[in-house]
């Protein structure tokens, strides 16, 4: 009989020890179903009471630059371009250090996330970004981070090469690894490159015959081993919906963590995630794309460019009712902007930034600034790549190499970013959409001018020239039927 009973409380024990793992996993659902609807719930109120047009600048352009999308050539050959130093918020990859309230700050262009948003002027501030497609950003994102940690194997050991690191971030220029995400990813894959040059060191001579770069645990992480780390699931992975949501390991908001946490934990309540991001950038002045260059480009300069170029217009009309005093004062500090440039060896930005400034820039003058600029940037960008690599070679990282990637690992990042996967497709309907209604714009503004100039011959014409014209049009259109007339009845006789 006791027997009996030990044998009944054991068997409820082991009963109730089964359900505690279940218990706590509907539990820590629950919370974290709570905790992302807080969170939607709380962005979507901070939205609605913002009126403003998206279609017009505001004070302030903030650039939410995804990482590796091209936001680099956009910094330095659009927007450098068309706002002066003195316009740009002082800005910090890694917190935010300056004044939203600064006089003349126009500009912001940043890695951080759209949690900036809370400390900005919501209702004075229009954002741009620029979306990739996912598994080329996942590509780039493990070609950069191995690029720029190579620089440092010119260095005899990783010691050396950390204390170099330290010195450069303690100069007034931002360095590569003071940038999110690089900051994580580039101390990450350099020291992962010293322990495996440490490996062939102690092997001796090491053959490496295979040719994928993807794929060459000799020389560097392996890519499949690299897309499965924690470090890339936290930074790289849905990167770009986390950045536009405002969730990344970057973020202002206090409850960013714990958000990302539960949506990378329980893939379901990724959706909600989603429809924020989808949201902000329906919300946004300018959405790019990297893989349609030229016309994004052109959808830049049309959508934003040209606004900008007219508030020089304006603000120039204004200057010019301003007393004697207010101009000199502003002659020296433009002149003295543009000295620094020349001193900083961009006497090149410089002129571009007079002709904007003075208002004799158009689109079509700014889009052949960029593409000229864009060029020279990709050149210069290339060689540097080329020279940092040869530290690893053979690796090397090519659009032809690229393709030796298996089917099974593209397939894999897709997986692993499938919220922003959904992302991209959603920006290339916001993408066709806008283009379509700009190159309609482009058309009547065209015909418009067109018609406005014809006005102009014929309103300089005296009533006999006009009768001439008239007369000679007439003449025209009745030799065109003759012709036309002939042609039928001879046609008719062949047949």
């Amino acid at each position: 009989m006791q027997m009996n009973c030990i044998s009944k409380l054991a068997l409820v024990v082991l009963i109730l020890l089964c359900s505690v793992p279940t218990s706590f996993g509907e539990l820590e659902f629950g919370h974290c179903e709570r905790a992302v609807k807080k969170w939607v719930d709380a962005s979507s109120s901070s939205e609605e009471h913002n009126n403003k047009d998206k279609r017009s600048l505001q004070d302030l352009l903030f650039f939410l630059h995804v990482p590796r999308t091209g936001g680099r050539t956009y910094f330095n050959c659009f927007l450098r371009k068309l706002y002066d130093n003195a316009e740009e918020c002082p800005r910090s990859y890694d917190k935010l250090r300056f004044n939203p309230r600064k006089e003349k700050c126009k500009l912001l262009a940043t890695h951080d996330d759209y949690s900036l948003m809370e400390m900005l002027p919501r209702d004075k501030t229009s954002v741009m970004t620029i979306v990739r497609d996912p598994v080329a950003r996942v590509l780039s994102t493990y070609e950069f981070s191995v690029e720029v940690a190579a620089r440092f194997l010119v260095h005899p050991n990783l010691t050396s090469a950390a204390r170099m690191a330290s010195r450069i971030r303690k100069k007034n220029v931002i360095s590569t690894l003071d940038i999110w995400p690089w900051k994580y990813l580039v101390p990450w894959m350099r020291e992962d490159l010293f322990a495996r040059r440490d490996a062939r060191k102690v092997k001796g001579v090491v053959i490496i015959e295979d040719d994928n770069p993807y794929d060459m645990e000799e020389m560097l992480m392996p890519l499949h081993t690299y897309l499965d780390t924690p470090t890339a699931h936290d930074i790289i992975h849905n990167g770009a919906t986390f950045q536009i949501a405002g969730l990344t390991n970057n973020s202002h908001l206090p409850e960013a963590h714990e958000v990302r946490h539960c949506v990378q934990t329980y893939k379901s309540l990724g959706e909600r995630v989603l429809q924020v991001a989808k949201r902000r950038l329906d919300s946004m002045l300018y959405v790019g794309l990297t893989e349609e260059h030229r016309e994004s480009a052109s959808l830049f300069a049309n959508v934003v460019g040209s606004q900008v170029l007219s508030q020089v217009v304006a603000s120039n009309l204004t200057a010019k009712n301003k007393n004697t005093k207010s101009e000199e004062r502003d002659t020296v500090s433009e002149s003295g902007s543009d000295k620094s440039d020349i001193q900083n060896g961009t006497s090149e930005v410089a002129s571009d930034k007079i002709e904007a400034k003075s208002g004799n820039m158009t689109v079509k003058t700014l889009m052949e600034i960029y593409e000229g600029c864009s060029t020279h940037l990709r050149k210069s960008q290339g060689t540097r790549r080329v020279n940092s690599l040869k530290r690893i070679s053979p690796a090397n990282f090519t659009t032809e190499t690229r393709t030796r990637v298996p089917r099974e690992v593209i397939q894999q990042i897709k997986t692993l970013n499938n919220l922003d996967v959904e992302l991209y497709k959603y920006a290339k309907e916001i993408f066709v959409k806008e283009h379509e209604l700009v190159s309609k714009k482009i058309i009547v503004s065209t015909s418009k001018r067109s018609i406005a100039d014809l006005q102009n011959v014929f309103g300089e014409m005296d009533d006999e020239k006009l009768w001439t014209v008239a007369l000679m049009l007439l003449l025209f259109f009745l030799f065109f039927l003759f012709v036309h007339a002939r042609r039928r009845r001879t046609s008719k006789v062949k047949i």
